[in-house]
């Protein structure tokens, strides 16, 4: 038995009952899934290459960002424009990409703070376009965070989304508790410590306010996670806090099961395989990892360019002769490829961490 045999679509995007069905699998058996900021078709192919390859399940998300990205830098988006113009047309390109792996992707957008509702109201609308003409709604979840917002002001327009979302049986990711340091221009590196870690209360407060509401949501909580990534030593996780929010919530709840409540963990990068391990055994069912994605790609491209750097001055001529054409070199099929080869390798470290590798 393995994921395929849970899942009513074994491969490409999957939504509702087969993305609860995955988690529920994947806090059984103890492993997580790599989520994966992607900005372009190329990161899109270094990650699925290597969840291919790793014959295990893989969550693709964009940011708002990242979904501006690709869309293109050119396109104005002071009204979210472009990142939802962009996030669409991701959308429809994992689609139609993503079966060809033969493997199941959850699709997946990121942070979306109260300053960027427009952004996902956006995205929304485009889901409920598609669920007319495919009984499924574009992607396959969403995340709001409002964890620097009033915990009531959290839950309860969570909740409102949660709402929106459940007839199409869309999951939603929420955010209790700061996540600290910098990503995609939201800074929290100087956030008081003290908030980086969620209370078992307000972990309560959201699985009684969301389960009544849809079983199709995951928190994201706080329990030292920092954004970015820094010396060992400086970050204090404390994955312990987890294992005593399901205790808290199973006993305040008459849950049937030890682990009721599917948590996300954030700031992944650049902590230790103990710690990944740990957070996981408590009920983490998906992990993300982006800054470390970001540094791997680059090291692909920047590689190839040193090494043949005397062939990039110019279009022709080279230390094998004046006349000696380096298209092949400046060709951006052949260094671009280099960068997705080595983000596809760190991809596959994430997955041997997670114990998602061989899942299938």
């Amino acid at each position: 038995m393995g994921v395929l045999e849970q899942l009513n679509r074994k491969s490409g995007v999957i939504v509702g009952d087969d993305v609860l069905r995955l988690f529920k699998y994947a806090q059984e058996k103890q492993f997580a899934i790599p989520a994966i900021n992607v900005t372009s078709s190329s990161t899109v192919v270094a990650s699925l290459e290597a969840a291919r390859d790793q014959k295990c399940p893989v969550v693709l998300q964009l940011s708002q960002g990242g979904a501006a990205f690709f869309a293109g830098k050119g396109v104005a988006n002071g009204d979210q424009t472009a990142s939802i113009a962009g996030g669409i047309a991701a959308a429809h390109y994992i689609r139609s990409v993503a079966p060809a792996y033969g493997i199941p992707v959850i699709l997946h957008t990121d942070h979306c703070a109260k300053k960027l509702l427009p952004w996902l109201d956006g995205l929304l609308d485009a889901d409920e376009a598609y669920f007319k003409l495919h009984n499924e709604p574009l992607f396959s979840s969403h995340m709001i965070d409002l964890s620097e917002e009033p915990v009531d002001y959290n839950i309860n327009t969570t909740a409102a989304y949660l709402k929106r979302v459940a007839p199409m049986k869309q999951w939603l990711e929420m955010e209790i508790g700061i996540t600290g340091g910098e990503e995609d221009g939201v800074n929290n590196e100087d956030v008081d410590n003290n908030s980086l870690y969620t209370q078992p209360e307000d972990i309560l407060a959201i699985q009684n306010a969301l389960s009544a509401i849809s079983p199709y949501f995951s928190i994201a909580a706080g329990f030292g996670n920092v954004h970015g990534v820094y010396k060992p030593g400086n970050v204090k996780l404390h994955p312990e806090l987890l294992s005593k929010h399901q205790k808290y919530v199973a006993e305040q709840t008459g849950a049937k099961t030890d682990k009721p409540v599917f948590f996300v963990f954030h700031g992944g990068s650049g902590s230790s395989k103990a710690e990944f391990k740990e957070a996981i055994s408590y009920g983490v069912v998906k992990v993300n990892v982006d800054t470390d994605m970001q540094y791997a790609y680059l090291t692909g491209v920047r590689d190839f360019v040193l090494k043949n750097k005397d062939y990039l001055l110019s279009q022709v001529g080279n230390p094998d002769g004046a006349d000696k054409p380096n298209k092949k070199f400046f060709d951006p099929r052949n260094w671009v490829r280099e960068g997705e080869k080595t983000m596809s390798v760190r991809v596959q470290e994430a997955l041997a961490d997670f114990n998602t590798a061989g899942q299938l």
